[in-house]
C-alpha cells in the first residue's frame, strides 16, 4: 500500500466517518463486557484491551472501517487460560498470541481465505446475527413493561429518523433521547451500571508478572496459538464482509500484522487479546464508516466515554444498546440467503445451514467456520470425483483406457475399479491425454495399476504423458513402471 492510499483512507468524509465510529463505540459497550465475563476478566481489562485494539489497528490494519474489540471467540479460548491460571498468564498468552499473529502475516497465513466458500461466509454472517440477537435475550426478560416500551421507542427512532435527516446518525439519537428519559423520569430499567464497574482511569504500562522460563511458555503457548489463530480467522472474515459491503479491497497481510502488533500492544496495557467484530463493523458500515478515522473513533470515544464521561455512561438505560443491537442484527443477517435455499444447490445450501447450526450451537464462529470448511471441502472432493471417467475400448487383443478428469485420493480407486485385472488381452494401454494427476495418492494409484497388470505378464503402455499436466507422476513414479 504506498503512502498516498494510506493517507487517504483517513482523510474519506471525516465528519461522517467520526459519528460512525461513535455509534461503533456504543455497539462495543455491551459485547465487551458480556465477554469479559466470559473470559473471567474484569470489564476493565476487556474495554481497555478494546480501547487500544481499536486505535492501534486503525494505525496498522489492512482493512478500514472495521471495527475490533476484545470479543469473539478469542474469549471463549481464553477463559480457561484464566480460570486455571489466572489474569497474568493470560497477559503472556496475549502477548504471544500478537507475535504469533505478526509471523502468520508475513508468511502469508491470509491465504487460508481462499478456502472459505461464500456459502460458510454467508453462514457465518448469519450465525453472528442470530448470536447477536440471542445476547440480547437476557435485558428482554424479566422486566417491566417499561423496558419494552423503551426498546420500541429506541427502534423507531433508528429506523425513522434517516427519513427526516442523517445528518447524525439516529443510533446516537436514540442513546441521547433514551438516557434523557429515564434521567427526567426515573423508571425500573437496568443500565449499564448492572453490568460491572465500569473502568473510570487510563491504562497503565504493564508487564506480567510470571517466571519468563520454558514452564510458562509450556503453559500459554497453546492457547496463545489458538487465540491467534482464532483471531486472524475472524478478523479476516470481518475484513471480507467489509470488502462485500464497500466493493473494495483491503490488505488481508497488513490486517494480519497489524491485528498481532495491536495485540502486542494490548498485553503490553494489561489487556485480552481481541479480533475483527462483525456486528460493530455492519453498524459502522451502516452509518458511513469506511475509512480509518471511524476505527480510531470507536476506540479514543470508548476510553473518553470511560474516563471523562464514566457518570452519564453509566446511566445509558440498556434498552438503548439493545435496540441498537436488534438494529445490527437485523442488518447483519443476509436475507437473501432465505430465497437462495431453494435456488442454489442442495449440498451448497446445506453447508449455509450447518455453519450456522454449529456456531449458534457452540456460539463459536471460528469452529462454525472450520466445520463449514471440512464440510464444503468434502462435498467438492466427492463432486469432483463424478468428473473422471474411464472409457474402455477393445481392439486386436489389446485393452485401451481412455482416462478423462481428474485424478486425485478421492477420484483415485475410481480408476483402480475400472480397471479388468483378469482380461485375456495381452496388452493394456492408458491413454492420459485428457486426465489431470494432482498428488501422491493418484500417483500411488496408477503405479499400482500397472504393478498388477504386469503382474500377470501383460504388456503396459501408458500414452499421454505431458510435463505440463502430469508433472506429478513424471516426477515420482518409477521408470520401471511406466513406458512413454
Amino acid at each position: 500500500m504506498n503512502f498516498a492510499t494510506y493517507r487517504s483512507q483517513w482523510a474519506y468524509n471525516p465528519l461522517r466517518e467520526v459519528l460512525a465510529g461513535m455509534v461503533g463505540t456504543f455497539a462495543l459497550i455491551p459485547e465487551v463486557i458480556a465477554f469479559s465475563y466470559v473470559a473471567g476478566v474484569s470489564p476493565a481489562v476487556s474495554l481497555f484491551a478494546s480501547f487500544v485494539i481499536s486505535v492501534a489497528i486503525s494505525i496498522t490494519g489492512g482493512r478500514p472501517g472495521m471495527i475490533s474489540g476484545a470479543a469473539g471467540s478469542v474469549a471463549l479460548v481464553a477463559a480457561a487460560l484464566v480460570h486455571s491460571y489466572g489474569l497474568q498468564y493470560l497477559l503472556v498468552a496475549t502477548l504471544l498470541a500478537g507475535g504469533l499473529q505478526i509471523i502468520f502475516g508475513a508468511l502469508g497465513f491470509q491465504v487460508i481465505m481462499r478456502f472459505v466458500s461464500a456459502e460458510v461466509r454467508t453462514g457465518f454472517v448469519n450465525a453472528l446475527a442470530i448470536l447477536i440477537f440471542s445476547a440480547q435475550l437476557p435485558q428482554m426478560l424479566h422486566v417491566t413493561w417499561h423496558t419494552y416500551a423503551l426498546i420500541a421507542l429506541g427502534l423507531a427512532i433508528i429506523y425513522l429518523m434517516p427519513r427526516i435527516s442523517t445528518l447524525i446518525p439516529s443510533p446516537l439519537i436514540c442513546i441521547v433521547v433514551l438516557t434523557g428519559i429515564t434521567m427526567w423520569y426515573p423508571m425500573p430499567v437496568h443500565t449499564v451500571s448492572d453490568l460491572g464497574t465500569l473502568p473510570t482511569g487510563l491504562p497503565a504500562f504493564t508487564i506480567p508478572h510470571v517466571p519468563f522460563n520454558l514452564a510458562t511458555l509450556k503453559i500459554v503457548f497453546p492457547y496463545a496459538l489458538a487465540m491467534a489463530s482464532v483471531g486472524l480467522l475472524e478478523s479476516l472474515m470481518t475484513a471480507g464482509v467489509v470488502d462485500d459491503e464497500t466493493d473494495t479491497h483491503g490488505d488481508p497481510r497488513m490486517e494480519c500484522v497489524g491485528l498481532g502488533v495491536s495485540n502486542v500492544f494490548v498485553g503490553l496495557f494489561g489487556g485480552i487479546a481481541g479480533c475483527g467484530m462483525v456486528g460493530q463493523t455492519v453498524g459502522n458500515l451502516r452509518y458511513g464508516g469506511q475509512g480509518r478515522l471511524s476505527t480510531f473513533t470507536a476506540g479514543a470515544f470508548l476510553l473518553f466515554l470511560m474516563v471523562m464521561l464514566h457518570t452519564y455512561v453509566a446511566r445509558i438505560p440498556m434498552a438503548a444498546l439493545v435496540a441498537i443491537m436488534c438494529m445490527v442484527s437485523i442488518s447483519t443477517f443476509s436475507w437473501s440467503s432465505l430465497r437462495d435455499l431453494a435456488r442454489f444447490p442442495k449440498l451448497s445450501s446445506l453447508v449455509m445451514v450447518v455453519t450456522v447450526a454449529v456456531t449458534v450451537a457452540s456460539s463459536d464462529l471460528a469452529l462454525g467456520v472450520l466445520v463449514g470448511v471440512l464440510l464444503s471441502g468434502v462435498f467438492f472432493a466427492w463432486s469432483v470425483t463424478h468428473l473422471m471417467h474411464v472409457k474402455k475400448i477393445r481392439e486386436e487383443g489389446t485393452d485401451i483406457y481412455e482416462v478423462e478428469g481428474q485424478v486425485f485420493f478421492a477420484s483415485s480407486d475410481l480408476l483402480h475399479d475400472q480397471i479388468d485385472f483378469r482380461t485375456n488381452a495381452r496388452r493394456v494401454v492408458i491413454r492420459l491425454n485428457n486426465a489431470h494427476f494432482w498428488d501422491v495418492t493418484s500417483v500411488a494409484m496408477i503405479e499400482k495399476i500397472v504393478s498388477k497388470l504386469k503382474a500377470r505378464d501383460i504388456e503396459v503402455e501408458i500414452e499421454g504423458l505431458h510435463a505440463l499436466r502430469h508433472g506429478i507422476v513424471m516426477r515420482l513414479t518409477s521408470e520401471k513402471l511406466l513406458t512413454t
